[in-house]
């Protein structure tokens, strides 16, 4: 039962936020009387939300994954540096980590422009098609680089990078510039510049950019982006304590 209702909940993508029963039954295969007892459940444990006959993720999932110790804890000491990162560049910035193949955004500041991001907290990516996944993908190590190019590469939008030999020439420049850049690769119109965060030697995050195309500035950014991925990275090295007095390190 606890797999059909996981079927349901993964059903929601930052795409599609609410369905009516009928579109959940043909999403998860399952039969809609079936559906219709298991997102009653949901709504009642308050992991659904219902409006109407639409529904939508519940704030209760929101709040367990914010008790998740190890990310919480990440988040709380990077939040001084997405906030001077932001107040260097007037732009959205990103709180990224690795999942598998995927980029988890675990924090998101938006800038002045209402850019029409995918990303979303809590919310995930393909490694290749991100900037953020890249700085990761980069400093992770080859055996995950060469787990992820023997797969079919996602495409979000039409200059995804979706050749394996493109991705690879993609990584080895950010290994040399400690940088990672996409453009209009997860949607389009807008540029990403990102940088890996380190601990004890292991990339665990990485922080970034997002800015309209026309403006984008390598010149502009990457020192701000740099600037705050290397200050993050020493305070994680030295294992400070967050405010709440937990310890990441």
């Amino acid at each position: 039962m606890l797999d059909k209702a996981a079927h349901i909940l993964e059903c929601f993508t930052p795409d599609v936020e609410s369905y009516r029963l009928s579109e959940l039954a043909r999403c998860t295969g399952l039969p809609k009387p079936t559906v219709h007892r298991l997102t009653a459940d949901l709504v009642r444990l308050g992991w659904v939300e219902r409006s109407g006959t639409r529904y939508r993720l519940g704030a209760k999932l929101f709040e367990l994954g914010s008790r998740v110790p190890r990310r919480r804890d990440l988040r709380e000491v990077a939040l001084p540096f997405l906030q001077d990162l932001f107040e260097a560049t007037r732009e959205t910035v990103h709180l990224g980590v690795r999942e598998g193949l995927e980029v988890v955004y675990l924090e998101r500041i938006h800038g002045h422009d209402a850019l029409r991001l995918p990303s979303r907290i809590g919310g995930s990516l393909p490694l290749s098609c991100t900037a953020v996944g890249k700085a990761l993908l980069a400093f992770s190590g080859a055996e995950l680089t060469e787990e992820l190019l023997s797969r079919p590469l996602p495409s979000l939008t039409p200059r995804s990078l979706t050749d394996p030999a493109l991705v690879r020439a993609a990584l080895e420049k950010t290994q040399v510039a400690g940088l990672a850049y996409e453009e209009e690769e997860a949607v389009e119109g807008v540029s990403c510049i990102a940088a890996p965060v380190f601990a004890g030697g292991v990339t665990v995050a990485a922080l970034s950019v997002a800015v309209p195309r026309e403006r984008f500035s390598a010149a502009r950014l990457a020192p701000a982006v740099r600037t705050a991925a290397i200050g993050l990275s020493r305070v994680l090295r030295e294992g400070r304590r967050t405010e709440d007095g937990a310890r990441f390190g």
